[in-house]
């Protein structure tokens, strides 16, 4: 039976072709994977037959034998209320952040029309998309749950009501390799126990395998090769897609020279944090215990681990952008003034780069703007002198001066972390705090992205520290690594030791999946 079928589908926005000729069919309890570069046409094709992006979509797209394509819009809320379902890239954004877990999945209850769900019918949810202590999560709001997590709250809301199509843009790029397995498998059990229809946009061509049942390769919103997922993956034609499995990062890839470290610049020890409980529990929970790191200068750095082990969580306490309810932390061995006490020469030490650059670059700002804004409260620079540094940061991270009075909404991925990347580094800081800087981006530009921080740190001495769940990524820019399970560090080395030689099981477990 065949769930979604789209034929010549076109998409376009503002009168540029986006998408054009996509032709496939999905019957019950089939994946269909859509993969390319950051800008291939990817999301555009999933959503524009819906009337979820601001592409206009031409040809056909049917649900269920019905047309969507040109449906006015009534008709369009109607289809996907009762036979589809969508889950998207980052549930942070995707999720009211003023709204309980339970209160979300109710309102999903209520859109696709079914009875106010009891308590027990909510936990039952996220129990049935792998979720533990569900009673207890329905009381939490988004931000404290992990990346995870919150995905799979996106998942049990997105089948609430049985869709008969499910839509997944980029359902695991913001994962470490575990959970993207685990996310991976728990789809397909869904497909198999209700005969859901898959419809998979993805980058990670690794995961694909044993997952999706055919696969559609875009480039620049044209088809460049489809057919089984096996052979596809294993035995590419094109030469795009050749690319696409070299740029993905591997351990077995030969070891980076990096540029030696100097002195200690970074001292962090005794870093504890617990956040109050939500809800009608009591007490506080653990996110870090009596964890501490020391980062020298032009050092990189990684922090990783699993989805809500707390590396996040730490490195916010450490650079004075979360909170702290216990640790010292020093800066070339002089301590570092509590949050509240932080100066703007302390402020301009380190500076972040964040995982979604859509979610951290202010949509109505111009690039120069954001860029220029922590020239405003680090500096005392004239506004001549901010947009001069400002030239220089774009041109450093290898976009033109052209992008300055653009807008984020006119990025693509790569670009806007580019972006990111040039605010972080226009008030001169000793470190960058990268956290989960390249998760969100294609293979293909987080590769980019990832050359790009290299000559940085070698260009600019630049201490990196790295939080990130793949190994292979941190072991391009990174001298060590420190594990984190917990809230605990329960290993620390050299980064090509802890590779090759992992002690600890949790360590162990991420080389094997990696």
């Amino acid at each position: 039976m065949t769930v979604y079928a789209v034929e010549r589908l076109g998409v376009s926005i503002a009168g540029s072709r986006i998408v054009r000729d996509l032709s496939f069919t999905i019957g019950k309890g089939e994946c269909v994977a859509l993969v390319g570069a950051s800008g291939s046409g990817k999301s555009q094709s999933c959503l524009a037959p819906f009337g979820l992006s601001v592409g206009m979509a031409d040809g056909s797209a049917r649900l269920l034998g019905e047309q969507l394509v040109g449906a006015p819009e009534d008709r369009l809320r109607r289809l996907r209320g009762r036979h589809a379902g969508f889950v998207f890239q980052q549930p942070l954004t995707a999720l009211a952040p003023h709204m309980t877990i339970g209160r979300t999945l109710a309102e999903a209850w209520r859109q696709a029309g079914a009875l106010r769900p009891s308590r027990a019918e909510l936990a039952g949810a996220l129990e049935h998309v792998g979720l533990d202590r569900a009673d207890e999560r329905l009381d939490a709001y988004p931000h404290r749950l992990s990346g995870g997590q919150r995905q799979r709250v996106m998942i049990a809301a997105a089948i609430a009501h049985k869709p008969a199509l499910l839509v997944a843009d980029e359902p695991t790029s913001a994962l470490d390799a575990e959970l993207r397995r685990d996310m991976l498998g728990l789809l397909s059990r869904l497909r198999a126990d209700q005969g859901l229809a898959l419809l998979l946009v993805s980058h990670d061509l690794a995961g694909l395998a044993g997952h999706a049942d055919r696969v559609v390769v875009l480039d620049q919103g044209a088809v460049v090769e489809q057919g089984a997922a096996a052979q596809v993956l294993e035995r590419p034609v094109a030469a795009y897609t050749r690319s696409l499995i070299a740029a993905t990062p591997r351990l077995g890839d030969p070891a980076p020279s990096l540029p030696p470290p100097g002195d200690a610049l970074l001292e962090a020890s005794g870093m504890s944090v617990a956040f109050r409980r939500s809800g009608w529990r009591r007490g506080r929970i653990a996110a870090v215990a009596d964890a501490g790191l020391t980062v020298r200068a032009g050092e990189g750095l990684a922090l990783v681990g699993g989805s809500g082990s707390g590396k996040s969580t730490l490195a916010g306490a450490i650079a004075r952008l979360g909170p702290a309810d216990r640790g010292i932390v020093r800066w070339r061995d002089a301590p570092l003034p509590e949050r509240r006490a932080m100066t703007t020469a302390d402020r301009r030490l380190m500076q972040p780069v964040f995982q979604d650059p859509a979610a951290s670059l202010d949509p109505r700002w111009r690039v120069a703007d954001i860029v220029a804004e922590p020239l405003r409260h680090l500096t005392g620079l004239d506004a001549g002198a901010r947009a001069e540094r400002v030239v220089a940061a774009l041109a450093e991270v290898e976009l033109g001066s052209g992008f300055a009075n653009r807008r984020p909404a006119e990025l693509s991925g790569g670009q806007a972390q580019r972006v990111a990347i040039a605010r972080a580094l226009v008030a001169g800081p000793e470190l960058l705090l990268l956290d989960e800087a390249t998760s969100a981006l294609d293979v293909l530009v987080g590769r980019q992205v990832i050359d790009l921080l290299a000559r940085l740190q070698r260009d600019r001495n630049l201490a990196i520290l790295m939080i990130t769940h793949d190994l292979a990524v941190a072991r391009r820019l990174c001298h060590r690594i420190a594990v984190m399970d917990a809230g605990r560090i329960v290993e620390e080395g050299e980064t090509e030791r802890v590779i090759a030689a992992p002690r600890h099981p949790v360590t162990q477990r991420m080389v094997a999946s990696a």
